[in-house]
């Protein structure tokens, strides 16, 4: 009896596990037919807001284009990994929904061509950061050297470029907005850039417009004054440009913004001054002679200083080059003079920063971090964009809104040599000239 009750308790027991398993067995079939479901649910709201961003994206910012279709992707890759880890033999249905006729709609740019037809749709402006006006001059001025893209008419590959500078947009989001596929919008974007420095090179004026730099700077009481020098970094990934992953710019600026000289890819382990020293600027200044050449200008106590450019405190004071007045090691404070001086140079050097931040604020994929691999290709597109904010400040294009200043990543270190006994008699010239100047007001 002992025996036979224990295998009738036995039985029960292994009846309730079975049961149990049975109960877990449903329990999972309903919470994967809930999350099915689930997924189901979220892929159908994703293929509508796929289809409301196609039917309106004319009507929306490029900016909200963008990330509507960045989230919409994100989420449909989620969803089909999602689907194949719950059912791995089966094929996951299609997140968007397909088009109703058999050949594929008009690409956005050819729907944006008839939309805004008007001299004056401020839609060009949104898209391209140039105007109807602006953008038609430009296609006129590089057309014949785009016509080798063939067959991607030369209006799209501007137009596509354009538009990746300004929102630092994917090859495949440019891709998808003007008919291309990602290898040819990339070269397309490329060809753009190279035609763009072969062919607007001239708006760099330092060599060809000197007279109207120095009046520029005239009117802010830098008699003679041929531009400001100083530096920017733009973020890229991995070590080549050194531990702080920074890739430099040095830069000319005259007083209205524009630049004069841009020398670009300068890794962040050199030093400014080995940079100066080495690039075109220098060259043509110090050995060639071609450069601040003119005649001196004479200042009212019989002194007199020649064309000179201003520096950050970076660079080795020169002749030509004037960097602000330091405090020297007994902390004695500067003078009334040097003060008036680094007080003009100061707003000087903010010339440069206000137009490094214009044009990171207009052309935004400079303000992305780029790949390692893309590093060499990347001073091509600075001074592209370089060129380009030259060209929109000739047609009166208004300068972006947003806050700009002076956006170095580090500071550079002071140059600690000794500077240049002509260049410390010009500056102390011009800066006791200043100081009159202030004393009149």
């Amino acid at each position: 009896m002992a025996a036979g009750g224990g295998k009738n308790v036995n039985a029960k027991s292994t009846t309730k596990r079975k049961n149990r398993k049975s109960e877990n067995a449903d329990h999972h079939h309903r919470r994967h037919q809930d999350i099915t479901h689930l997924i189901t649910l979220v892929a159908s709201a994703t293929s509508a807001a796929h289809s409301f961003l196609s039917q309106h994206d004319l009507r929306l910012l490029p900016s909200q284009t963008l990330a509507l279709e960045s989230k919409i992707s994100s989420t449909s890759l989620s969803l089909s990994k999602l689907f194949a880890f719950l059912h791995p033999l089966s094929v996951s249905p299609p997140l968007h929904p397909p088009h109703s006729s058999s050949s594929p709609p008009p690409c956005w740019f050819h729907r944006f061509l008839s939309a805004a037809s008007a001299d004056y749709d401020t839609r060009w402006t949104d898209a391209f950061r140039m105007s109807k006006a602006s953008f038609t001059l430009l296609l006129r001025l590089l057309t014949p050297s785009l016509n080798s893209l063939s067959p991607v008419p030369p209006n799209y590959a501007l137009a596509a470029a354009l538009f990746r500078l300004s929102h630092g947009a994917s090859y495949k989001s440019v891709a998808r907005r003007f008919g291309l596929d990602s290898a040819t919008a990339c070269r397309a974007f490329y060809m753009v850039c190279k035609v763009i420095t072969d062919k607007l090179g001239h708006f760099f004026e330092f060599r060809s417009d000197i007279n109207r730099i120095v009046v520029g700077f005239g009117w802010i009481s830098l008699p003679n004054c041929c531009g400001v020098l100083g530096f920017d970094r733009f973020q890229v990934d991995g070590d080549l440009m050194g531990e702080n992953g920074s890739l430099m710019v040095q830069a000319l600026v005259d007083s209205e913004g524009r630049f004069l000289d841009v020398s670009a890819g300068w890794p962040s382990t050199m030093k400014p001054e080995t940079i100066l020293r080495q690039s075109k600027l220098f060259l043509g200044v110090e050995e060639s002679r071609e450069l601040l050449n003119g005649p001196s200008f004479e200042l009212s106590d019989s002194n007199s200083v020649p064309q000179y450019i201003l520096g950050d405190s970076c660079f080795p004071l020169l002749p030509w080059l004037l960097i602000p007045f330091v405090k020297s090691n007994d902390m004695n404070s500067l003078s009334s003079s040097e003060r008036a001086f680094n007080s003009v140079h100061s707003r000087g050097m903010e010339l440069v920063g206000t137009a490094f931040g214009r044009v990171r604020a207009r052309w935004q994929l400079l303000s992305k971090r780029w790949k390692e691999e893309c590093i060499e290709s990347f001073p091509f597109v600075i001074v592209t964009c370089c060129l380009l904010h030259n060209f929109l400040i000739k047609c009166s294009e208004l300068l972006p809104d947003e806050n700009v200043g002076y956006s170095r990543y580090q500071a550079n270190s002071v140059f600690e040599g000794e500077g240049d006994e002509s260049g410390q008699r010009i500056r102390v010239a011009l800066a006791l000239h200043l100081t009159r100047l202030s004393q009149r007001r």
